[in-house]
Parts: structure tokens; sequence; C-alpha cells
């Protein structure tokens, strides 16, 4: 048996937890701005699924900071996603640091971990109803 079929975490899903502080304006933002219904629903929680993959909003008193990229998608195409996102009501951020600056939304990003084969990612990010910073980008093969 190796160090991973050991290590629980290793072999368990993950899965992200994003702040509401308001869950029905959350739920609104998601299903109008973003096109997504729960699957699920408990006191306090929303859970959606994407590609397979799980998150949740949950009720919370406090608020993220929105600073860095808290949930991202992996797309096909960036431009159709994005498009489409501005048609619905979502408003993209101008980000400009280093080595980086987006251009009508989407940024170009040299580099990529040599495990997805890609040579970089062009990537675009907004805020939810709740101020998280989400993103979206698609590899640049």
């Amino acid at each position: 048996m190796n160090a991973d079929e050991r290590n629980l975490l290793a072999r368990g899903r993950v899965a992200t937890r994003l702040p509401a502080q308001d869950l029905d304006r959350a739920r609104r933002f998601y299903s109008e701005q973003l096109g997504l219904e729960p699957v699920d629903e408990r006191p306090g929680g929303l859970l959606y699924r994407c590609g397979g993959v799980e998150f949740a909003l949950f009720m919370s008193t406090g608020a993220s900071a929105g600073t860095f990229t808290q949930m991202g998608w992996q797309v096909d195409d960036i431009e159709a996603a994005v498009a489409d996102l501005k048609q619905r009501g979502v408003v993209f951020e101008e980000v400009e640091v280093r080595g980086f600056r987006t251009r009508d939304g989407i940024a170009e990003i040299d580099g990529n971990y040599p495990s997805k084969g890609a040579r970089g990612e062009r990537a675009a990010w907004f805020r939810d109803s709740e101020g998280n910073l989400l993103g979206v980008g698609e590899l640049v093969f």
C-alpha cells in the first residue's frame, strides 16, 4: 500500500464551502446570474453540483474578504462562458497584477501545472452576491 492509499485525506473528495450572509439572495444570484440550482438543501445550506464536484453555500455571520479566488470553474471556451455570464448580469473584475492583466475581463496567464499539459491559462473573475471572488478559466495548450 503506497502513501496515498493510506492517507484518508488523499482518498477523500474535496468540496468547497462559500459563506453567505443572505442565503436567499445568494440562491437568487446563483440561479439568475449563473444558471445554477441547488441539488439539495438543509437549514442554513445549499448544495450545488457542477461537473461531478460539489460546492455549498452556507449561512454565515461572517463575510469573505474577497481578496483571492475562492472557487473556479474550468471551461472549454472562456469567451463563450464570459459572454453568457455577462448577458445574465455578471460583472467581471478588471485585474492588473504582476505578470498579467485582464483585457475585456479575460487575462492571459503564462505557465501551468505540468500534469495538466497546458502552457498557460486564460482566466476571468467575478464576485457573487455575497462578495466571494469566483473564477472561470480555460487551459491553453
